[in-house]
């Protein structure tokens, strides 16, 4: 039971980490839903920068790196050319889920270097993950950037007008959150699966897009949303350590997914929208042109 409860935590982490990135992104009015193709990219990258140089730490800031690059190009398009933000990040997951398998394919297999160590019994990405919802959540209660951040998610033409740099401010929010997916996506390479495969993440980036919106763009109830995700993925890949005998562990492996549509389907009703529409940037997705 213990194996269960660290290896959830430390599935919980990496959405986490993924879902604060698309949460500050969308707090200022940017739509990512390239998630998933920003982890792949952060995954692959990182394993095999970890694996030439032997060092994780290169790998952690090679994923950090690559986050960023994608963070800044889908701010171009969405940010400065005003395009569809949607497009922008189906492409970013797209061209992801091509291009890491064609870089990666030559170093299928085990990491081949020795484990990070836990720290009490647990990863210590744990710790830098709740460590990460705190200062996001002081972030955006109790510091002026916050204030920024959030007024330009919620009404950019006011906020330019009373002296904020809209396009700088989103540009930030955008690079940030790729950074942090991105680092996601290497945490996963590099200590909860370290073995790379095709398309190995299996919709991650997905999960951790949903927990957005389940989360009401809160990151404390993010960090919830995330535990219990965490849980259920884990249960999907070890129900006997839990339930044994109890359903099919294919079974298993689509409730995490069937949950995260159901989220979805829940936040696109009008029941939910006329309920909790006021937790959502009223900006979300719009480009800003600036006047």
């Amino acid at each position: 039971m213990w194996e269960f409860a660290t290896r959830s935590l430390e599935a919980s982490t990496i959405f986490t980490f993924a879902a604060l990135g698309e949460l500050i992104g969308q707090r200022s009015g940017i739509l990512n839903v390239g998630v998933e193709g920003a982890m792949l990219f952060g995954a692959t990258l990182g394993f095999i920068a970890a694996q030439l140089t032997g060092s994780y730490l290169i790998g952690l800031l090679v994923g950090l790196a690559i986050g960023a690059l994608l963070g800044l190009l889908h701010g171009f398009f969405s940010i400065t050319l005003g395009g569809d933000q949607v497009v922008s990040g189906m492409g970013i997951w797209i061209v992801g889920f091509g291009l890491t398998t064609y870089i990666g394919n030559p170093y299928t297999g085990p990491l081949g270097m020795a484990r990070i160590p836990n720290v009490f019994g647990l990863s210590p990405f744990v710790y830098l993950g709740i460590l990460l919802v705190l200062a996001t959540w002081f972030l955006f209660s109790k510091t002026s950037l916050g204030l920024r951040i959030r007024s330009v998610g919620e009404n950019p033409a006011v906020a330019e007008v009373s002296g904020i740099d809209v396009a700088r401010t989103r540009y930030f929010s955008v690079i940030l959150g790729g950074m942090l997916m991105g680092l996601a996506g290497a945490i996963y390479g590099l200590s909860y699966n370290p073995v790379w495969n095709y398309n190995f993440l299996m919709g991650w980036g997905f999960i951790a897009l949903a927990l957005v919106f389940f989360s009401m763009w809160n990151p404390w109830l993010l960090l919830g949303g995330a535990i219990l995700f965490g849980a259920m993925w884990q249960l999907s890949l070890s129900p006997e350590l839990v339930l044994p005998g109890f359903l099919s562990r294919y079974l298993w492996r689509t409730v995490p997914f069937v949950i995260t549509l159901l989220v979805l389907f829940a936040m696109s009703s009008k029941w939910f929208r006329g309920r909790w529409g006021a937790a959502k940037p009223a900006a979300l997705g719009e480009p800003y042109i600036k006047g």
